[in-house]
């Protein structure tokens, strides 16, 4: 039986007295896409954020691989093989599509480096971010300041960041928020590409792009996983149905 590549054991979260997770405990596979859903203020980026190390969780275990990461500061878990975007793209904005790429690769490299020039001079590196932009559909956009892309086209260049640290485990917070029809139609295409690639933990309000992407749905309702199952599971849940899809659970 093949280990999880992501497995959270009983993960809870206080702030005061609202319990943001409250006994989470989840199993994700191997190349899996795994769509966590839920109503504002269920807890889903709370998650996102204490396997991603940006948030301490009181109680429970976070393991990556088979390790316990929960411990350990974000950037530790980047070299563990973690990586994660952002609702808002966290970019180098006065930097080039392929500068921003190609210091991720250094990143992963582990180089270290004082100037920009340093990334700029490694073709090695570029050769490599070049790939991960032809990966997520931005070579022609190479070098393009950052701050003169559309937004679609930000998401797309901070996924492409994301995948060239090399991870094991990507954790995608929204990709599609503030993306037009025609944009969100060709992120859902891109996922769709790296599937298989990389684990892949989707938290996401687009039920078009979460039922068209996910191998299976967690449905997370304060706190709580109330459901996991595949999209027709997850669909056919009466409870589900009243909590989050707002039809009637009959």
């Amino acid at each position: 039986m093949t280990s999880p590549m992501l497995e959270l054991r009983g993960v809870c979260k206080r702030f005061g007295g609202l319990t943001a997770t409250d006994d989470v405990s989840l199993a994700i596979s191997p190349g899996e896409l795994h769509a966590i859903i839920g109503p504002n203020g269920a807890g889903k980026t709370t998650l996102l954020n204490q396997v991603a190390g940006e948030l301490r969780h009181d109680a429970g275990a976070i393991l990556l691989d088979g390790h316990e990461i929960g411990t350990l500061p974000p950037w530790e878990r980047v070299g563990r093989g973690l990586a994660r975007t952002f609702q808002i793209t966290q970019l180098l904005p006065d930097e080039t599509v392929l500068d921003n790429v190609t210091l991720a690769v250094q990143v992963q490299r582990g180089h270290s480096f004082r100037f920009f020039a340093d990334a700029r001079s490694d073709p090695d590196a570029h050769a490599q971010a070049t790939q991960f932009l032809q990966d997520v559909g931005l070579a022609a956009s190479a070098s393009v300041r950052v701050a003169d892309l559309a937004h679609g086209e930000r998401k797309q260049l901070e996924l492409a960041v994301a995948l060239a640290t090399r991870p094991s485990l990507l954790l995608l917070d929204e990709p599609m928020a503030g993306l037009s029809f025609v944009e969100s139609q060709h992120m859902v295409a891109l996922l769709r590409r790296l599937k298989g690639r990389v684990t892949m933990v989707l938290v996401e309000h687009d039920m078009d792009a979460v039922f068209a992407l996910a191998d299976r749905i967690s449905v997370l309702v304060y706190g709580r996983v109330m459901a996991t199952g595949s999209s027709d599971d997850v669909r056919a849940n009466p409870a589900v149905r009243t909590a989050y899809l707002g039809e009637d659970g009959d």
